[in-house]
């Protein structure tokens, strides 16, 4: 379970160099400590960029989890524990399931800008950039990483450049992570509401079975 930290100026200026994003304070943000369950109602509310569910929209179970993209604890819950909840939960119309960005490094915030950047393809791009994680999160060019992979989506220079330009997108994706922390007292990822049960961890098919029944049960 990977600690919220946020980013220095310093680190988000060096990726700035690269990129071409604007400097606006990253992380000068004051962070809640609020913790505990939320009222699913509150968890629903529009945010500052719209929510893409995956399973039917009156399944019994609605799952959001808050995740970074240079996580590996998430990278591991993606590559674990998302093939189960997929196959008997969400295809099976027991529950449905969302991803929101909480970034904690400049990194991460460009990984979930590219991957907004693919419209439709959103979700296929974020399973993308966790299972290649290593490839671009924590290589000695991880930009470069992060070129190589959305060629592979057929995005081109052009494009991702314009991407990570994007300072509303930008805007909007940290604003997302900044309600997060705020309202919902995340503090770290992945983070996990289950009908609004908060549980943290990267959680394991078993451990996921032991959350999700009783929900559906009831």
């Amino acid at each position: 379970m990977t600690i919220f930290k946020a980013a220095t100026r310093r680190q988000f200026l060096e990726l700035a160099a690269g990129s071409g994003l604007a400097a606006t304070g990253f992380g000068r943000q004051a962070f809640a400590q609020a913790s505990g369950d939320v009222p699913i109602e509150q968890l629903l509310e529009e945010g500052a960029l719209t929510d893409i569910w995956q399973g039917k929209a009156d399944a019994p179970v609605t799952i959001i989890e808050y995740a970074s993209m240079t996580c590996p604890h998430c990278a591991h819950f993606h590559e674990e524990g998302m093939p189960a909840l997929k196959s008997k939960y969400i295809d099976t119309g027991k529950a449905r399931f969302v991803l929101r960005e909480f970034p904690f490094d400049p990194l991460a915030v460009a990984a979930f800008m590219l991957a907004r950047c693919s419209n439709d393809k959103r979700d296929a791009m974020v399973d993308l950039l966790f299972a290649q994680q290593k490839n671009w999160a924590f290589s000695d060019k991880p930009l470069q990483g992060l070129v190589n992979l959305t060629k592979q989506t057929g995005m081109s220079q052009a494009a991702f450049d314009a991407c990570l330009k994007d300072q509303k997108l930008y805007d909007n994706v940290n604003a997302v992570r900044d309600r997060g922390s705020q309202k919902f007292g995340v503090d770290s990822t992945p983070t996990f509401f289950f009908n609004g049960k908060k549980v943290s961890g990267a959680l394991s098919p078993d451990e996921l079975d032991k959350v999700i029944a009783p929900l559906i049960k009831s």
